[in-house]
């Protein structure tokens, strides 16, 4: 949902943070160490395959991708899968398939698995690439079924680009929150909704208005949801309990309720698709 017109002016009017401050931020204690792994045993075992199925989150479908994947590949019929079409805004989806095939990928399908959207596309696919390239004649092959399903673990990139699309990846629940931090990714995901100008989070915990301040944010959050801790603070005359806003909890909600949908469609890699690259390289 949107706010009504005058308030969602007077949004998009305000001053919002140009930049998301990611110095100092330990990326590559993100992601677990057996990627590369990964990737090797996934190797070995493509000559079992005759089409390679990759399925990816439809609102990082540029900047999530692990680049060594193509390579890994060869010759063999490659199917991108975006999934999660329902929680990806795509109104720049022709931009995301030219990108897309400009990086050698010209068969793309946007599903939704949980309300079956396109997902019975992908069988015919996978049959019209196979019946259309070189394979491998090989006797243990069988005809009942048609069709194997070899499943692997999903595969990361051993090394990010930037801290910006680790934050992506996290935000999508790639990468586990404790790892990143729920806070941080809280300020995160704020910070790109009012870039993107996706107001829904004000209506969505009846806030009185947008707000780029995230300790702001999560505290009228926890106030409305009614999380609140007991924290004890030393005074020269003993120990006294006070009552304050549960933080970590409101940025969990903050992070759950994207991730559900409930903030509407939003689409991560615009700046990508726009041009305009992560702002940190991480070396």
């Amino acid at each position: 949902m949107r706010l009504a017109p005058r308030a969602l002016c007077s949004a998009a009017q305000a001053a919002w943070r140009e930049n998301f401050p990611v110095l100092g931020r330990d990326v590559a204690r993100w992601f677990p160490g057996h990627m590369a792994k990964g990737l090797k045993k996934m190797q070995s075992s493509l000559k079992l395959v005759d089409c390679i199925i990759e399925v990816h989150d439809a609102r990082i479908p540029l900047s999530g991708r692990n680049p060594l994947f193509q390579e890994t590949l060869g010759l063999k019929p490659h199917l991108l899968v975006l999934n999660k079409m329902d929680l990806a805004d795509l109104t720049e989806q022709q931009k995301i398939m030219q990108r897309l095939e400009g990086e050698g990928l010209k068969n793309v399908i946007f599903t939704n698995c949980v309300k079956d959207e396109n997902v019975k596309q992908i069988i015919p696919t996978v049959t019209e690439l196979i019946g259309s390239s070189h394979r491998y004649h090989r006797g243990e092959v069988s005809e009942r079924p048609l069709m194997f399903l070899l499943d692997t673990p999903g595969v990361l990139a051993p090394r990010i680009e930037s801290v910006e699309t680790g934050l992506k990846l996290a935000l999508c629940g790639t990468v586990l929150d404790h790892l990143v931090g729920e806070e941080t990714m809280a300020d995160y995901l704020l910070y790109t909704l009012n870039k993107y100008q996706r107001f829904e989070y004000v209506q969505h915990y009846g806030l009185g208005s947008a707000c780029d301040n995230i300790e702001r944010m999560l505290k009228s959050v926890a106030v409305k949801l009614g999380k609140t801790q007991k924290v004890k603070i030393l005074t020269g005359t003993g120990d006294v309990n006070v009552i304050q806003p549960d933080y970590p909890a409101a940025a969990r909600d903050f992070l759950h309720t994207f991730r559900r949908g409930l903030l509407g469609p939003v689409m991560l890699d615009l700046d990508v698709l726009r041009g305009h690259p992560p702002a940190e390289t991480v070396s």
